[in-house]
């Protein structure tokens, strides 16, 4: 696979006939896409869980002042390796087992991440998710041919956005169009 044919760095908006899915109203940020297969990262499926949940769950302290926790959700990042944490972040410092995907986005893995940011010295932006999405090799090609998915490129402010519900909308914006245009039909003509 060429890069020119890789989706790093794009955003998979379902279309409408996975409603009832786990993907269904999804925006996933596709962060790796080569010739091994492709993972991404769902940014809008908020959990119950807050951020001082795994902060409690990890024992890690927050500092006074720092940012309320308990507001701030956890995100189900996909269906696979779900007990695993994920931090999609700005860029800036690196911790432990950062790979940066474009200057302004990087993932991380790390626990020294969480406590930097229950310390108040972490990125100044991330979201938090527990599992990824992944597809094995030509999986995520057959799926865009069969119409499961939108492509639009990623942009780190909708990433980082707490607005989950309106994600969606907002990806499918930056094409010119809106989610009432998709039709829940798939096909070819």
């Amino acid at each position: 696979m060429s890069t020119t044919d890789s989706l790093e760095n794009q955003f998979l908006v379902a279309m409408p006939q996975l409603a009832g899915t786990y993907f269904g109203s999804t925006v996933t940020y596709l962060w790796k896409h080569d010739d091994t297969g492709a993972i991404g990262i769902v940014v809008n499926k908020p959990l119950q869980a807050s951020v001082a949940d795994i902060f409690d769950e990890l024992e890690i302290e927050s500092a006074a002042g720092v940012r309320n926790f308990r507001e701030r959700h956890v995100l189900a990042g996909g269906p696979v390796e779900r007990e695993k944490g994920f931090i999609l972040h700005d860029a800036g410092e690196r911790w432990e087992s950062s790979i940066k995907i474009t200057p302004g986005v990087t993932i991380t893995t790390s626990k020294a991440i969480l406590e930097a940011i229950a310390s108040g010295e972490g990125p100044g932006k991330y979201l938090i998710a527990l599992g990824c999405a992944g597809w094995a090799p030509g999986q995520l090609e057959q799926e865009l041919c069969d119409n499961v998915w939108l492509t639009t490129l990623a942009n780190s402010d909708l990433i980082f956005s707490e607005d989950y519900d309106g994600k969606p909308r907002a990806a499918v914006a930056q094409l010119g169009i809106s989610l009432e245009m998709l039709s829940p039909e798939a096909g070819h003509s």
